[in-house]
Formats: structure tokens, sequence, C-alpha cells
């Protein structure tokens, strides 16, 4: 029997035939796919054959779609019906062992059903899921902002509202199933040419796309009211991959907040795609992150335990031996992040890479010389083989040093430009053509300074390398924006770390370096701001995609007078701070 070939079978469930569709080795891990309205099994037909290929790939015809049955009344379509099918098609194709389930739109609302029933997680291995909440964690995001009504939460539920009109429209008699009817059962694929950006095929939309679309109404005249006006606690140990659509024109990114209340092993990934773009047009995409998902949790056995933090990322750090690159790889970790961290000190990227993984997922560490373009292109190559393409890069290795323009060596020019710029060039290259080619979006953030806009004559090349990174990030992120990378420039002030201590300064002697070395260590010990309260801002760049992040009081105030009166700026750069 040929494994690359569909094979059809018919699961009973409830009364009604399913229409069931088998691909790949049924010795492998079987992964079970739902679609949505008004959809079949065959808009998984690019995952699934993607998928097939290492994968027992299983997807049916919803009840009232494609060749299965169609309910005698609108109670057939009620949610516990639906997750009901969904477990006697996994009893059928894999009676041994659990599933990992992945669904989409309206197949991610009756997949939620079946992933919080009592003891789902010893049927269900894994579940990813778009676009689809969970119809009563909804309700209970309703009654949060209904009840806490702040501008914030006002702007959600307007917005989730006009993004919601036609679940109105579905609940008027005659209207919906009139027009699908009349025309826009015909016009379908113009539709999802000109709004979700899908190109035509001869395969999509299936042949029934208007019986299918009339009879799928009642799914929303079922569930909709019910579950909205008195959701149920929903809890689950399944461990699900929620994949956010960022530019989904019908379900909003805010619907997910607080979502751990509920999923304690909760994976978060973004995927730059409309509704159904995702999987017609980036169906192999939407396949990697469903294999990552499959790979890591396993077939249930090999699992991480109940609250572990496992959110999906990985995360590069470079100059992650100490201070904020430290800081920053255990922030990340503490978050459920994968970290791999380089540094030129070998052990103390080890010792960053043993304390993250007490707090988070296993983490590895890498001796790079980030001066180095082909050791940093190396580098990328190989994180990429062994641990796929990173989701965020922090280009944090740096050094400082003091001096005059006069005073400078050209050598000590090209040390702070080589590490500090070039470093940074290298970085966003190497990982950045890897993010793009990916083509699931990502975010950079590159670690400049106050220095970048607070002009001194006694930091001239540590300034001019930082301002450097700082137009550079400016430029990036206008190139990148179209691949859906976000790039963010964290400017610290003082910062108490031990860069003090290594930093060099111009025309001194090796006794008035070491001197002037330890009395920056003790102006920025004093001054006593952790690393942890910039690594702490960096989270929050990557998570809200704010593009310059000013850390500490003093860069704040340096980053709003060089705006309000430069001049000032000027005046003062003439003082001696050293």
């Amino acid at each position: 029997m040929s494994t690359s070939a569909t094979r059809a079978r018919t699961v009973r469930s409830g009364g009604l035939p399913l229409a069931v569709f088998e691909q790949g080795d049924p010795s492998a891990p079987t992964v079970l796919l739902v679609h949505g309205y008004p959809d079949t099994h065959a808009v998984w037909d690019d995952v699934a054959a993607d998928l097939a290929r290492d994968h027992h790939v299983v997807r049916y015809d919803v009840r009232g779609a494609g060749a299965s049955g169609v309910p005698a009344d609108r109670t057939g379509y009620r949610l516990e019906q639906l997750a009901a099918d969904l477990f006697a098609v996994a009893d059928a194709v894999s009676p041994d062992r659990p599933v990992h389930l992945v669904a989409h739109d309206w197949g991610s609302l009756q997949s939620w059903e079946a992933v919080t029933a009592p003891g789902a997680e010893h049927r269900l291995a894994s579940y990813t899921t778009m676009s689809g909440p969970c119809l009563d964690h909804m309700g209970f995001w309703l009654r949060e902002r209904l009840r806490r009504p702040t501008p914030r939460h006002l702007r959600q539920l307007l917005s989730q509202g006009a993004h919601s009109w036609y679940i109105t429209a579905f609940h008027l008699p005659f209207l919906a199933p009139g027009v699908w009817r009349l025309g826009l059962a015909r016009a379908w694929p113009r539709v999802l040419r000109d709004l979700e950006g899908v190109t035509p095929r001869a395969d999509h939309p299936q042949p029934t796309l208007r019986r299918d679309a009339v009879r799928g109404i009642e799914l929303y005249r079922a569930n909709m009211r019910p579950a909205l006006r008195h959701p149920r606690e929903r809890p689950t140990e399944v461990p699900v991959q929620l994949i956010t659509l960022t530019e989904d024109h019908y379900v909003g990114t805010y619907l997910s907040e607080g979502l751990e209340r509920w999923v304690p092993r909760l994976t978060r990934r973004t995927l730059r795609a409309t509704h159904w773009s995702a999987l017609l047009e980036k169906g192999t995409t939407v396949a990697g992150l469903v294999r990552e998902h499959v790979a890591r949790t396993g077939a249930g056995a090999d699992a991480a335990p109940a609250g572990t933090p496992d959110d999906g990322r990985l995360v590069v750090v470079t100059g992650g031996g100490s201070g904020i690159g430290r800081a920053t790889a255990l922030a990340f970790a503490a978050e459920g992040a994968r970290v791999v961290v380089c540094d030129l000190d070998l052990d103390a990227a080890r010792r960053t890479a043993e304390l993250a993984a007490l707090i988070g997922p296993p983490a590895h560490a890498y001796r790079v010389d980030v001066s180095d373009g082909a050791a940093v292109d190396a580098f990328a190559e190989q994180v990429a083989a062994e641990h796929g393409v990173p989701d965020v890069l922090v280009n944090n290795a740096g050094i400082g040093h003091s001096g005059t323009f006069l005073e400078t060596t050209e050598k000590e020019w090209q040390r702070v430009l080589d590490v500090n710029l070039w470093g940074v060039i290298h970085g966003c290259r190497a990982f950045g053509t890897l993010m793009a080619d990916r083509g699931e979006g990502g975010h950079i953030v590159n670690l400049s300074s106050a220095a970048a806009y607070l002009p001194s004559k006694a930091l001239t090349a540590y300034a001019t390398s930082k301002a450097a990174v700082f137009m550079l990030s400016d430029c990036l992120r206008a190139e990148l924006a179209g691949h859906g990378i976000g790039v963010s420039t964290i400017c610290p002030g003082l910062v108490n770390t031990n860069i003090t201590r290594t930093s060099t300064f111009s025309a001194t002697t090796a006794d008035e370096q070491a001197a002037k070395q330890a009395r920056a260590a003790r102006l920025y010990a004093r001054r006593g701001f952790p690393p942890e309260k910039v690594a702490t801002a960096i989270l929050t760049a990557v998570r809200t995609g704010r593009p310059v992040v000013p850390v500490t009081p003093e860069a704040k105030a340096a980053r709003f007078l060089s705006r309000l009166a430069p001049g000032l700026l000027r005046l003062a750069a003439r003082l001696n701070v050293t």
C-alpha cells in the first residue's frame, strides 16, 4: 500500500457518516487536521502534503460539509457533538496512540471543545490552533472587558466587534443563506484573491462550497450565544501551540490575552499571514511549525511536565556571557524561550546557558567573535541546523572605549567599530537573512546607547559606533517590515555591568587605565541600575514592537533633550566626563 496516496474511509459518529482521508505512514505519529467554515478537508492540501513526508496525516469533512453526513436539525451542530466526531475519528485512525491535533477557524472552535474535555491529554498529544478561540474562553474575555471598561479594553471590544460583523449577519433569518446562494459562492475565489492574497487555484474552493456555506451557518446559530452568555471553566493539560496570524481580518490578536489561565502548557507563535493565506499560500510554513511542535511534545509521554515554561521561541543573544546579555538570556528563558548565547568567553557563555536551563528549556552556548563576519555566518548556519531559525536576535555584544578624537588611535577606532558596529551588522545580515527566507517574521534587537544621541568629546569612537547602530536599526526596520520582522533599538544609560572593567582609555599607561576602569566601575556601581531592568525593556520591546527604547532616567532625559534642545547637548559635550 502506498503511503503517499490519499486513502479514504468512513467513520460513523452520532449516526452520521464522516468522510475521512489519510496520507503517510500509519506507523508514524498521527496528525489530525480539522478544517473551518466554509471549507472542507481540501483546504489542508498543502499542509497535509508536506506533513505526510514523515507523519500519518488524517483529515475529515466535518458534519454538514463536503462528503460527510448532514445533521437533521440545528442541535446536530452543537459543539459537544462536533467534539464527539473528532474523538471518533481519532479513535478510528489511531486507536493505540494519542494524536496531534491541528485546527483552523471553526475547526479550532470545535477542537477546543475536545481539547478542554476531562482527560483529553490522554487522547490528544498536542494541539495547534489558528484563528479560532475557545468560545468559553472568549466568554470570560468579554466579561473581563465589560466589567473593567478601560480605554484599552473598549478599543479591543470595538475592534473585535468590527472584525466579527458577519456573526451578527449569520443570525439574521434568510440573509446569509441568500447571499451565499445568490452570488457569494461564485465570487468567493475573487474574495480570497483580493482580500486574503490567495492566488486562484483550480482545486480551491471546493465544488460543494455553496451548500457547505449555507449548512455551516448553523454552526454559528447553534453555539455562539450559549457559550458567550454562559461560559464554562475550560482548562486543559494538553500542550497547545497558538499560531497567531498577524494579518487576520476576523480574529484579533488580543483575543488570546490571558490564555495561560486555561492553558499552562502554552506555546505562542506568530505568522505573517491572513486568515486563509496561512493555509493556501504558506502551507509549508504552517507544516514546519506543526512538525516542530509535534517533535517537542512527542507522543505525550515525552512532553514536559505541566507548568514547565515553553513558549516555543528560539532566541539568540550575542555577548551573553555577562551583564545585559546574560540578564536578557535569563529573562527570555524564564518566559519559556529556548536560548542560544554566544560570547568570546566560552566559559561565561556556558554558565549563562546553565542558569537559563534551570528556569526554562535547555539552553546552548557557543564561542563567537562577532567582529569576524565569516565566524558569525558560520554560527548562524550552525544555529539554524541544530536548533532552527531564531525568532528573536539580540545583538548585545559590545565594548567600551573612552578618548577624544585626537587621542584615539586608528587601531582603537578599528577595535571599537569592529565589535560595536560590525558585530551588529554581521548579526543582522546572517540571522536577518534566515528570518526573511523562513517567512514567519521575527524580531531583531540592537543594543545602542544613550551615547548615540548624547555627544561627548571623551567618547568619540564609542558614541560614533552606537550612533551608527541607531541609524542602521532605523534603515533595517524599514527594509524588514515587509518580511514581518521588527527591529528595536535599545539605548541604555549607566548600567551596572562589567563593561566598565573591560573598557579601554586612549593615551593612558597601564596603571592609569586600571585606575580609570576602577573609578568608572565605582561610579556605575553607585548608580546601581541593574542589567535585569534593561532585559525587561528588551522583552517589552519585542512584545510590543516598540522601535526605540531609552533605558534609565538619564537615557530618557537625553533622548528628550536631543529633540527639544540639541544645542544644549552640544554644549554639554565639551565637558570632561572621565
